[in-house]
């Protein structure tokens, strides 16, 4: 009897190393600057939908239907599954939009980015009717101001700037600034819990701000063995609670790190992404965890 018992635990033991060293893949939308395109990428790692695009594309998302949104720098452009374009809306001349993103009631909320400093936060339809606009300001050309921009569950807008500091900032829905926060260059994210987690870009570190602006958990440039932090562009929180980063190798970084990696919260690698056809990625959207955009304002 006890050399049965022994020999269950000993096969349970076995189990459950096997479940935990099963290696972790997602399927995933990537885009970036230096990415060359759009691209749904499989589990196995082969591309199973690409649109070929050479401008900045900083910002992409699947949507329930199967079309795909992403911004490309002179503008926003939804296209089917065919490649065929629903809809385009296209920046002026002296500006750049490096961001969009799904909200409820068929809207979409583009951030347009000009050369006197100016910044418009648009909530815009498939009619390029702009049902509401956000102005604020900020220090430098188009090109230097943000990229990424967030609506937030509190209806509030977290905002980015590659310039100035690299600070992330928090506005209302009238453009008041409520918040500023110590780090920021590619995105802010509210977490379902309150906290913001940001992107730091250039600083070479990604943070997690609670409501009290104290950092509660951090990754630094070498933090992580193997895995030198480059740019830190876009982030995913799942619902697991891992993080994944998008470490872009642009200003002079290492080609030679992973383009993006999942990490847990004591900083252990989950899951990377280190493949040359995909050239540089600065945005992602894993997609084989429940994320329906137009709810999921405060996960990515």
């Amino acid at each position: 009897m006890k050399k049965i018992v022994s020999l269950i635990a000993l096969i349970s033991l076995c189990a459950l190393a096997a479940g935990a060293q099963e290696k972790v893949s997602h399927r995933f939308l990537k885009s970036g600057c230096g990415s060359g395109s759009v691209a749904i990428v499989g589990k196995d790692g082969a591309i199973e939908w690409e649109f070929k695009i050479a401008d900045e594309t900083s910002d992409a998302w699947l949507l329930p239907g199967g079309n795909i949104i992403f911004a490309y720098k002179h503008g926003v452009r939804e296209v089917k599954p065919d490649q065929s374009v629903v809809w385009e809306f296209k920046a002026p001349a002296d500006a750049e939009i490096h961001s969009c993103q799904p909200l409820p009631g068929d809207l979409f909320l583009i951030g347009e980015a000009h050369n006197d400093g100016t910044g418009y936060l648009y909530e815009m339809n498939r009619a390029g009717e702009k049902k509401k606009t956000v102005t604020i300001k900020s220090t430098g050309g188009a090109h230097s101001q943000y990229r990424q921009v967030r609506k937030t569950p509190q209806g509030t807008y977290l905002v980015a700037y590659q310039r100035g500091g690299g600070v992330a900032k928090e506005f209302d829905g009238d453009g008041k600034l409520l918040r500023t926060f110590t780090g920021g260059r590619f995105v802010a994210i509210r977490l379902p819990d309150g906290n913001t987690l940001i992107a730091c870009g250039d600083e070479h570190r990604v943070i997690e701000v609670d409501p009290q602006d104290k950092i509660v958990w951090e990754v630094n440039q070498n933090d992580i063995p193997g895995n030198t932090l480059g740019f830190a562009a876009g982030l995913q929180r799942l619902p697991n609670g891992n993080t994944v980063i998008c470490n872009w190798s642009g200003h002079g970084g290492k080609k030679d790190q992973p383009q993006v990696f999942e990490i847990t919260r004591d900083k252990k690698v989950a899951w990377e992404v280190r493949d040359p056809k995909l050239n540089m990625i600065s945005s992602i959207n894993i997609l084989d965890v429940p994320c329906d955009p137009e709810k999921a304002i405060s996960s990515r």
